[in-house]
Parts: structure tokens; C-alpha cells; sequence
């Protein structure tokens, strides 16, 4: 959700990484990008001895792993994953992750997943994974205790209300001022209900606990980032019953974005960006976002709340 202060020069990660040509794994197959690919590849290869298990590209999400972010469901191969398995390769973090892994040299047998719960991500001290990625937004605070990649996703936030309630008409973000919402404790949505709406949000430990307090008509609207409001509010899904998003709030200067979080000082940090940013340049981040988020969602176009 916003830009981020590495610990480590880029430049100089580059320049270290142009110095082998040799890669983690298997070398990315060749077609877009590939040329720059094996420069991120040479990155991690140089920077292998920050991965928390040698040879492998340790990755933490959330448990459930949540659609749109994940998706294919539940697998008895991997049965500790509720909802979706993050080793199908589905959803848009996963899709997101397992291409990021691949320019860095990975193969898909050398990434390994782990339970990593979201308000210990942006917590300092050592992980048992060389990143996250659940949403994360980044933020000033957070970054001074983990280091954030660059942006792979610019994300705003929305509000999801049942069908025919007062909340929905809604057209301004002071006309939410009187309405109880409700947020995961420790989000970005928590905080936006604080400081931008201006009321107390209603703090709940987890997204599915919100969203079982919407379904028990104990709060009047839940704020969530953009595509998850997409989702919840599905025609064909209705994670809340006769849910509609009533609108999504304005982004104002420098729009929030989710980011990867490290442990702080890490040297792959320079390595994940790069793979962005030849993701971002050779069209593919485009791509996977709009097969998971814009293809996915069945709600049709969601209004701006005014100022």
C-alpha cells in the first residue's frame, strides 16, 4: 500500500546480482522478461544465505487463506489450510507469489508455505519465513519494525452493508459518521474508520469474526480493502447474507498498497523488487491482477464516496 524505504540499496543489490549468473533452482523458463529475469534470479543467488532454509524460498500467508487473495480450495495433501491451499497456486497473492519465486530462480517443488498470522507480520524480530504475503498495507509505524517490498498491489477501501439498511445510501464519507463499522483489529481499515470516518470502529480478532458480526446485524457496515469487499459481497457468494458494497472511499495523495513484509535488514528485499518490477514492466502483474481481482468479481461498478 505505499512505497518503501529499503534497508539495503537497490543499486547496489543489482550491481552485486549482475555479478553471477548462476540462479537458485531451476533458471526461469524463457518468453517475457526472461532476460531480466535472470537478474533477479543472480540476486537471490547471491543473497542466498538470508533464506531461513537453505535452498528454498520459505513463504508465510494467513490460516484460512482467503479468496480473492487464494483460491482452489481445501487439499488433503495440505490439510492444516483452511479454505484455500496456498501450494495450488491460486488466487491473486498466490498467483502473485509463485511468479515472484520464479524470477528469483525457484521451482515450485523448492517453495515451501507457512502458517503466518497477520498482526505478526508487521512485528519486529526474526520469522520463520523470508516473507509474507496476506494483504499487508504498508505504513510508516510498520515499516520502522519490517521491511515492506515494493507495491504489488494499490488498493482502497470499501464498505460492505446488507441490501435495504440505512447504511447504503450513503453518499459521502460524513454520512457514515453515525453508523457503527466494524474492522479487523490492527488493519489499515481499523485505522481509516478512526481517523478518516472519525467514529469508534467496532474491532474484531479476525476478518471471519467481522464478517459473522455483520451476519448477526451487530454492527451496520464493514470496511475492508476494495477486491475483499468484492468478494464478500458476491452475488454468488454473500460471505455476507444480502450484502451490496456500498462504496469505496477516495484515495487522496499517495494511494495505500499492500507490500511483502521481511525481517528487518533483509537483503532479498532488493531481490523481490526487482522481480516486480520486471512483472510490472513485461505486463505480467497487469495480467494476474485482472485474472484474479478484475475478471472474479460479479458486483459491478462500485461507487466513490465524496470527500
Amino acid at each position: 500500500m505505499r512505497k518503501i524505504v529499503l534497508a539495503v540499496s537497490l543499486v547496489a543489490l543489482v550491481a552485486a546480482a549482475c555479478a553471477s549468473s548462476s540462479s537458485v533452482g531451476q533458471t526461469p523458463s524463457p518468453g517475457a522478461g526472461s532476460s531480466t529475469a535472470a537478474t533477479a534470479a543472480a540476486c537471490a543467488q547471491q543473497n542466498g544465505a538470508a533464506l531461513v532454509n537453505a535452498g528454498q524460498l520459505t513463504i508465510g500467508t494467513d490460516n484460512p487463506a482467503y479468496p480473492p487473495y487464494f483460491a482452489g480450495g481445501e487439499t488433503k495433501a495440505h490439510s492444516v489450510w483452511k479454505f484455500n491451499d496456498p501450494y495450488a497456486g491460486k488466487g491473486f497473492e498466490d498467483a502473485v507469489a509463485y511468479e515472484v519465486a520464479k524470477r528469483l530462480g525457484f521451482t515450485t517443488d523448492q517453495i515451501q508455505w507457512t502458517v503466518a498470522p497477520f498482526n505478526q507480520t508487521y512485528k519486529p524480530g526474526p520469522k520463520d519465513y523470508d516473507f509474507a504475503i496476506e494483504q499487508i498495507s504498508y505504513s510508516p509505524k510498520r515499516a520502522q519494525a519490517v521491511d515492506f517490498s515494493d507495491s504489488y498491489y494499490d488498493e482502497a477501501q470499501a464498505v460492505v452493508a446488507v441490501k435495504g439498511t440505512p447504511i447504503t445510501a450513503a453518499k459521502s464519507v460524513a454520512d457514515l459518521g453515525s453508523y457503527k463499522l466494524a474492522a479487523p483489529i490492527g488493519t489499515t481499515s481499523y485505522d481509516l474508520i478512526q481517523n478518516t470516518v472519525g467514529s469508534t470502529p467496532a474491532g474484531y480478532n479476525s476478518l471471519n469474526d467481522a464478517v459473522q458480526a455483520m451476519n448477526a446485524h451487530q454492527v451496520d457496515g464493514l470496511v475492508v480493502d476494495l477486491p475483499t469487499a468484492l468478494y464478500i459481497a458476491d452475488p454468488f457468494v454473500q460471505q455476507v447474507k444480502d450484502s451490496v458494497v456500498v462504496g469505496q472511499f477516495p484515495v487522496q495523495g499517495q494511494p495505500e498498497h499492500f507490500g511483502m513484509t521481511f525481517t528487518k535488514g533483509n537483503a532479498l528485499v532488493g531481490c523481490v523488487n526487482q522481480a516486480l518490477a520486471e512483472m510490472t514492466s513485461d505486463g505480467t502483474l497487469a495480467d494476474i491482477t485482472k485474472t484474479w481481482l478484475s475478471e472474479k468479481t460479479n458486483v459491478g461498478k462500485v461507487p466513490v464516496f465524496s470527500g
